[in-house]
């Protein structure tokens, strides 16, 4: 008797132990276990306590069109002799963070498609709302020339589809990038069925997808076919199905222009300057900064031509004018086969896989304009131009959208930001070069061109000289005007590690055992 009781207390006490190890490992008889808060215990994702939402740690996903850039410090500024006397880009170290850009200019088809959207959902109600956005093709005329065909057809026809844009304002440039983000996150909330195709071609006036609207609740939309797991993921304490949140990493941040900081850091690539560490050496790279380029397309090949053995050598590496007269050589030799824009993805990429960081057209930033960037001025991912913004609230303290749909914001003022630590005014556009300290004035009009609407253009054109190529080069226009030489391209932020997807960030090192 003695024995059989043993042996069932053996037989119980194994049990447990195998019915305590499933529900440790996630299986078995328990279920799978549910992630808990190292901070308090509580089990995330779970109605019984309180249906605390958390999504997986994952990689950001990249979005169309754009390529990774790996940041880090840089010398910003001219990286050969000012030939113009400006003195407007005096060289400073200063570091930029990961951030995504647009592996070519935005082209001709990108912004007919964006035309189109906005004539289909805002042409009736507010077709001033599609004709503010066309570009202007009458920057291809000139006195002295004969440009007509280029006014009647660059944008327009076929054969210039993949051909970057032109004759768009800073202002409209902008405009494209928040659409852009838009169709963006809006197509991937489709994917994941929280939103269903079905309403796309419904949408009109202020019934129209937007990021920061949705987020709010202000746009409810037709859910779509979700899987279980989704259905399990996007719901309230309750049960009931909710909107996605930012926090749930279905969604993408906002397009928008980049820094002048940013594109000239990823103009240079500097990340393919290393030949190659060996084992011995590691995977450092801290002194690549240091060999000083020219071009966008690196130290290897620093002349104009590529000088690589190969089919390719001898040949141009960007679209710009060799001299007076010459836009693209002799017939039966013609030196970069261009005589205006070129394709978007021609020419020589740089290390980074971005095409025409140097030459083809020039390309709006998004910083405000100012001779002297400040020596002893920030250093970690500079930027000119800020005017910050908040939520607009009503009197009952609820969120608004505005006649397109989009979120109201407003702009902060002095008072709100008067007693905090980094920053006293909302409107900082001026900060350290224009404001009362400084004692700086800019006469637009009078004494300079200079004003709160000038904004930074970079890299040369297809009819600019080669000096204008070297990405240190800058300089300015007023933001409601266009030329035929300058064009866009949209970036993003990276979040997460900023060494790339599948990195983790931070040097981690294996626990020290305790002596006993």
């Amino acid at each position: 008797m003695r024995r059989l009781t043993s042996l069932s207390l053996l037989v119980g006490t194994s049990v447990m132990l195998s019915m305590s190890a499933c529900h440790k490992d996630g299986g078995g008889l328990f279920g799978k276990k549910k992630e808990a808060s190292s901070a308090t215990g509580w089990t995330y994702n779970d109605q019984k306590m309180g249906g605390f939402s958390v999504a997986k740690n994952k990689d950001q996903q990249t979005g169309p069109g754009l390529v990774f850039v790996q940041g880090g410090t840089f010398a910003m500024g001219a990286t050969e002799q000012d030939v113009m006397g400006d003195w407007n880009n005096i060289p400073r170290r200063i570091t930029v963070s990961s951030f995504y850009i647009d592996e070519s200019e935005v082209a001709n088809v990108h912004y007919r498609e964006y035309l189109y959207w906005l004539n289909r959902v805002y042409g009736e109600s507010f077709p001033d709302v599609y004709r503010n956005a066309l570009p202007d093709t009458l920057v291809w005329r000139s006195e002295l020339a004969y440009n007509e065909p280029l006014v009647e057809y660059y944008f327009r026809h076929p054969a210039y589809n993949d051909y970057p844009v032109v004759g768009v304002t800073w202002k409209q440039a902008t405009d494209y990038c928040k659409w852009r983000s838009n169709r963006v996150n809006e197509k991937m909330l489709m994917d994941k069925g929280l939103l269903s195709k079905a309403d796309v071609n419904n949408q009109s006036d202020d019934n129209t997808f937007d990021t920061k609207s949705y987020t709010a609740g202000l746009y409810e939309g037709t859910p779509g076919k979700m899987s279980k797991s989704a259905k399990a993921q996007f719901k309230n304490a309750d049960g009931t199905p909710r909107n996605a949140a930012f926090e749930d990493g279905v969604m993408l941040p906002n397009y928008r222009l980049p820094t002048e900081a940013e594109w000239e850091y990823a103009a240079l690539g500097y990340i393919g300057q290393n030949p190659g560490p060996s084992k011995k050496e590691g995977k450092h790279g801290e002194e690549l900064i240091m060999n000083k380029q020219v071009y966008s397309w690196g130290t290897n090949t620093s002349g104009l031509r590529d000088i690589r053995r190969g089919s390719m050598q001898g040949q141009f590496l960007a679209n710009f004018k060799r001299g007076s007269g010459d836009n693209m050589g002799v017939a039966g030799g013609l030196n970069d086969r261009a005589s205006i824009p070129g394709p978007t993805r021609s020419f020589y990429p740089n290390t980074f896989g971005i095409y025409n960081m140097s030459g083809n057209v020039s390309e709006w930033v998004l910083d405000v304009y100012r001779p002297l960037n400040p020596i002893d001025g920030e250093d970690f991912n500079y930027f000119r131009g800020n005017k910050f913004q908040t939520v607009y609230q009503n009197e009952n303290k609820e969120f608004e959208k505005d006649s397109l749909g989009h979120l109201k914001m407003r702009d902060v003022t002095d008072e709100e930001s008067a007693n905090r630590l980094n920053y006293q005014k909302g409107d900082v556009i001026n900060y350290l070069d224009g404001d009362s300290l400084s004692q700086v004035e800019y006469g637009y009009g009078i004494t300079s061109l200079i004003n709160d609407k000038s904004h930074v253009v970079k890299g040369g054109s297809w009819n600019d000289r080669a000096y204008w190529l070297s990405p240190g080069t800058r300089r300015y226009m007023q933001e409601d005007m266009a030329t035929n030489t300058v064009g866009f391209r949209c970036a993003m932020d990276r979040v997460g590690s900023p060494e790339g997807n599948k990195f983790k960030t931070g040097n981690l090192f294996k626990k020290q055992r305790q002596k006993r």
